[in-house]
């Protein structure tokens, strides 16, 4: 694990899968990050890459051949290469191998690098692609889980909710399967631009958002002053998710989305699909404010 701290914050991430294992605020020890409790769900904050979401069949084409993939693709479940950059900054990084090419047919540098400034923490994806004659045809994603813990003489979960201070109500893509349908559904938000938290939310699987305007998103509650600003920039697709009945909720901004139940297959077709020359560069950032 390696740890990065400032005066206000500590965060672990873990060279697996370069995922934010804990972040914490040093006064009081408060943690903001679910608890991964493998009862629900044992992961914090995964990163989606190659892919976002799922594949129809778990199968794509590309150039005459035919790839399979899981959902969210490998990243998540590969060793990182990582280093403390400073006392407050860490870089990740992954490179495609014989055994992504098997299943990936690109040449790949992915780096996830975390830092800290002040009470925030911010996460940017930076992909490479080393080619010099190939472009590099990616999906990628972020799957950061905020802890909404019921206590005794605490908030419940239907104490805690979700400001999007853009957007009046939010249209969610029905998932089939876990391939986005034609259908879709409006959810009402109140007065003041808020979602109540209910485990049933997520009873159906994550609410897939295309049309979200806010690119920042308050989880607060009507207890007590704890939470996090979330914000996001660059990402067409934002998805919200929790296992069932657990005491958390994911907040994930995307580059890419899961196949529509009509898809193709064809990887060059694919909705949200990134394309990347060779020789380039491409950046994507996230960032959580804590208070």
């Amino acid at each position: 694990m390696i740890t990065i701290a400032n005066e206000w914050l500590r965060a672990e991430i873990s060279p697996a899968g370069a995922e934010l294992k804990s972040l914490k605020r040093l006064e009081g020890q408060h943690e903001y990050l679910w608890s991964a409790d493998p009862q629900y769900w044992a992961k914090t904050s995964p990163v989606l890459f190659p892919i976002v979401g799922a594949l129809k069949d778990d199968t794509y084409h590309y150039e005459g051949r035919s790839y399979r993939l899981p959902r969210h693709g490998f990243a998540r479940d590969k060793p990182f290469d990582g280093k403390l950059v400073s006392p407050t900054e860490a870089a990740f990084t992954l490179t495609d191998s014989e055994e992504t090419r098997a299943v990936y047919p690109f040449a790949f540098q992915l780096t996830l690098r975390y830092r800290l400034e002040g009470h925030s923490i911010t996460c940017t994806y930076e992909v490479r692609n080393p080619s010099d004659s190939q472009p590099l045809l990616f999906s990628i994603g972020a799957h950061p889980a905020f802890a909404a813990p019921a206590r005794e003489g605490g908030p419940a979960y239907s104490d805690y909710f979700l400001e999007f201070p853009g957007d009046e109500a939010l249209v969610c893509h029905k998932l089939e399967g876990n391939l986005v349908s034609a259908h879709t559904e409006t959810i009402a938000l109140d007065e003041h631009r808020r979602l109540p938290l209910r485990h049933d939310l997520f009873y159906a699987d994550a609410l897939v958002l295309k049309t979200l305007r806010s690119k920042t998103i308050i989880l607060g509650n009507t207890i007590n002053d704890r939470g996090i600003t979330f914000h996001h920039e660059g990402f067409s697709y934002f998805g919200i998710w929790a296992a069932k009945d657990a005491d958390f909720v994911c907040l994930e901004p995307w580059c890419g989305i899961a196949d529509h139940v009509g898809h193709r297959q064809q990887l060059e077709e694919k909705e949200g699909i990134q394309r990347l020359e060779a020789g380039d560069s491409w950046t994507r950032s996230w960032s959580v404010n804590c208070f």
